[in-house]
């Protein structure tokens, strides 16, 4: 037996049926009953929907967060961005005895424009420092930067994690140490009086032992001083990028016959890439920061033709000359030069497909 079909009535058939569309309130009220009351009509409700918050619900959302970074704020404001404002003294004649008010005083002193830049470039001390400055950092570069690399690595092949704890601890205490101590203890093994100097004294070598007064070599020395001191530090960012590798890779790899270092090559080192690509910039644009307590504490020892840089020539000349002016002045160069390098190095970045410090 077939079964018919029940017909419609006229007024339903004459009466086309018009689709309801997605942002009527009907919708919208059916939508948040099911996404858990998201459409009820409120401003807030609206705001998700549209995917923008008011500034006043992200302020009552995220309000804890800000209560515990407004310190760090303020230490940043009052330490990092306001002190900016003292370099209009590179432009002026500079007397801080103007009045008993640093601020008074820089309001008062003479305006001398360009004056001191011109007196910088042409010193040519300065352009010393702006040497020795570069080829300590080219050397820092090439032979400081890759080692916490590739000390990450041989960490992160060993297999034991005890063993693997304890020799991040022991790469690591150095950073803990100040200058002065970490100067001593290069000054008992190769000074003058050193171990290495007494051991060859007691087996009968003549000649005198003393690389911590030899220009010369001083370039080298300062590069190791910094290996031992700060390598352990660099490898805590490394290997906390490689614990972000998921295992399930190296198996994957290690399946289709990949070896150690294939795996090394194709997995490892593309997980650093970006973490090596943004510390790069970072180190870039502080080019021109080689340390300064370190090379000032041995100083008198190797002479200022071969310690002398950007750092040391300012506080030369503006705490022990007390020519506020002429060091404001060069420190402003510094600063330019190193943002210039700062934008110069995250181009790279961007062009090399990295993201860098910031996006494009």
């Amino acid at each position: 037996m077939s079964h018919s079909t029940v017909p419609r009535s006229r007024a339903e058939a004459k009466t086309p049926r018009i689709p309801r569309k997605p942002g009527s309130k009907k919708a919208s009220a059916a939508k948040g009953g099911t996404d858990g009351g998201a459409g009820d009509g409120g401003s807030a409700g609206r705001s998700r929907n549209d995917g923008r918050l008011s500034l006043r619900i992200r302020f009552r959302r995220d309000r804890t967060l800000i209560l515990m970074c407004l310190p760090a704020v303020l230490l940043l404001l009052v330490f990092n961005y306001i002190p900016i404002l003292g370099n209009i003294v590179a432009f002026e004649d500079y007397d801080p005895y103007l009045s008993d008010n640093g601020f008074v005083a820089m309001l008062e002193s003479p305006w001398v424009g360009f004056e001191n830049f011109q007196q910088i470039f042409q010193d040519s001390a300065f352009w010393h420092a702006v040497q020795n400055t570069f080829v300590l950092f080219t050397l820092q570069l090439v032979l400081f930067f890759p080692i916490p690399v590739l000390l990450a690595l041989l960490i992160n092949s060993v297999v034991r994690p005890r063993v693997r704890a304890v020799a991040q601890a022991i790469m690591y205490l150095p950073h803990f140490f100040s200058w002065v101590l970490v100067v001593t203890v290069f000054q008992q093994v190769f000074g003058g009086a050193g171990i290495i100097a007494q051991t060859l004294r007691q087996h009968g070598h003549s000649g005198g032992f003393d690389l911590m007064t030899d220009p010369a070599v001083f370039k080298y020395l300062v590069t190791a001083q910094m290996v031992w001191k700060d390598a352990g530090w660099g490898i805590i960012v490394f290997l906390a990028a490689l614990a972000a590798v998921p295992n399930d890779l190296y198996e994957a790899a290690a399946m289709d016959g990949a070896g150690r270092w294939r795996r090394m090559w194709h997995i490892t080192l593309p997980a650093l890439r970006p973490v090596i690509a943004l510390l790069l910039v970072l180190r870039v644009g502080d080019a021109l920061t080689v340390g300064f307590e370190q090379l000032l504490l041995q100083r008198e020892a190797v002479g200022p033709g071969a310690s002398d840089v950007l750092d040391t020539y300012v506080w030369w000349n503006g705490i022990r000359n007390q020519d506020f002016s002429y060091a404001a002045a060069a420190g402003l160069i510094k600063g330019l030069v190193g943002l210039t390098l700062v934008l110069v190095a995250n181009k790279v970045a961007h062009l090399m497909g990295e993201q860098g410090v910031y996006k494009k």
